[in-house]
């Protein structure tokens, strides 16, 4: 594990699965072990050079970013490209099929076409779905947010070499 570790979050749903799993202990690796103790949000590898970067950190950086799109870049000037390691972990297609695959929705989701968080919205009535306050009160049990991982993980077409949330959890 590197010495210093940032995790960056797309959005609002995505920061509330993060703190659920490291407010219970379930990720490789611990909310002391990130830079500022916390969960960044910070898109663009500008902006986290900006504000990270320029703190003079004597040893690698390793970056999770926490991501539903394969093609987002994140780039860093050539300065800062050997003193940051970045590893995207996919929530392709959304976060949303955590819920989706929690309630056994699987099949009728896939039935109707939909993007995940609209399927959410109209099928199962959560108009909030992307809100972090609904995600973390709605996986406030952290079995069933490792169980909905697990289902996840199952069911998706996870590409070669690819991390997903999954991957990010201490083995039991």
């Amino acid at each position: 594990m590197a010495k210093y570790l940032a995790c960056i979050c797309e959005g609002g749903a995505e920061h509330a699965i993060l703190d659920l799993l490291l407010d219970n202990h379930s990720l490789v690796f611990e909310r002391e072990d990130l830079i500022e103790e916390e969960v960044l949000k910070c898109r663009r590898g500008r902006d986290f050079e900006e504000k990270y970067l320029k703190k003079g950190f004597s040893e690698k950086i390793t970056v999770y970013r926490i991501l539903d799109s394969r093609n987002e870049n994140f780039k860093l000037r050539k300065a800062y490209e050997k003193k940051v390691d970045v590893i995207n972990v996919v929530t392709a297609p959304e976060i949303e099929m955590l819920i989706i695959c929690n309630e056994d929705r699987y099949k009728d989701f896939k039935n109707s076409g939909e993007k995940p968080s609209t399927y959410c919205k109209r099928a199962l009535k959560y108009s909030k779905v992307k809100s972090y306050d609904f995600i973390y009160e709605y996986f406030s049990d952290i079995n069933i947010l490792i169980n909905a991982l697990h289902e996840y993980r199952r069911i998706s077409k996870i590409r070669r070499k690819e991390m997903t949330l999954w991957d990010l959890l201490k083995q039991k």
